[in-house]
């Protein structure tokens, strides 16, 4: 399965440094866990619970801070442990990041992470990974164009966007289709030079462009609550309308840790905790 969008490369110090305490972690919690401990007793036993994140992903993570490390330390701290974060960057597609972080570990030694967070929960993907569990959606993802309504008051079609200069990266989903929308009218309008739509989303609040699309994410938590602009799902009939859930993954065998991932998360929506943790993030959560 193709990654639904390229993402920046992290910083090499902070993913060495990440894979090193995890690393040292699960060493320590094999001399710590009894034989045949269940992938909840051991993380119990350890007393951390070690979570996989994706490196350089605003405003779910950036430099050790974003949405998803709240969310860790919440997770964590309803399994009654401490939370230890693994960092990593992007493989090639999603087969190979669920091989890495959650069922095998990295070739280069580091890893399995006992969970991890942004999985697409994905009838495709579940299906064609056996080896994993994929469950607890805590975010819809769309694909959506961001607009400043001084200059653009409506957007219909892709009509209303002539001669208008759009920012979106290039090696994302938006770029992909903004690129090859209408066998590429709109080609030499767009600006693509950004790792992300966090990027595009701040060239539009600066007034460097009128118009800026990636992903509901990236855009609302740069321009939310913001009168002068517009978010909107992109006008393109490819663009995947209902967008995707975002949850998280675990070993196959670790039944019993996502029962209990589960119930924290849900605890965590019942007291309003999710509520906040994404407003924290520049983001309007709702129950997916």
């Amino acid at each position: 399965m193709n990654r639904r969008r390229f993402l920046q490369q992290g910083s090499a110090l902070a993913l060495a440094l990440g894979a090193t305490t995890a690393a040292t972690t699960a060493t320590s919690a094999r001399a710590q866990a009894p034989d045949g401990a269940s992938a909840l007793d051991k993380v119990k036993a350890r007393g951390r619970l070690i979570v996989g994140v994706y490196q350089e992903l605003p405003p779910f993570h950036v430099d050790g801070k974003g949405i998803e490390v709240e969310l860790a330390r919440a997770l964590a701290t309803g399994l009654g442990v401490q939370p230890t974060l693994l960092p990593f960057t992007a493989g090639e597609n999603m087969s190979d990041d669920l091989r890495n972080m959650v069922w095998r570990g990295h070739y280069l030694g580091w890893g399995p992470a006992d969970v991890l967070l942004h999985v697409p929960v994905d009838r495709p993907l579940i299906d064609a990974s056996p080896q994993v569990e994929i469950f607890g959606p805590y975010w819809r993802e769309r694909v959506v164009i961001a607009r400043d309504l001084s200059l653009v008051p409506r957007l219909d079609s892709l009509d209303d966007l002539r001669n208008r200069r759009i920012a979106v990266p290039g090696l994302s989903l938006a770029g992909w289709l903004m690129i090859g929308a209408e066998n590429g009218r709109l080609r030499e309008q767009l600006s693509t030079d950004m790792s992300n739509g966090h990027e595009a989303a701040q060239m539009l609040r600066k007034g460097e462009v009128p118009v800026a699309a990636g992903l509901r994410s990236e855009l609302e938590s740069v321009l939310r609550d913001d009168p002068r602009y517009a978010i909107t799902p992109l006008p393109i009939p490819r663009a995947p309308r209902d967008g995707w859930a975002v949850g998280m993954a675990v070993k196959r065998s670790a039944g019993d840790l996502a029962r209990a991932l589960q119930g924290s998360l849900n605890e965590l929506a019942e007291q309003g905790r999710l509520r906040e943790i994404f407003a924290g993030g520049g983001l309007a959560w709702q129950k997916v």
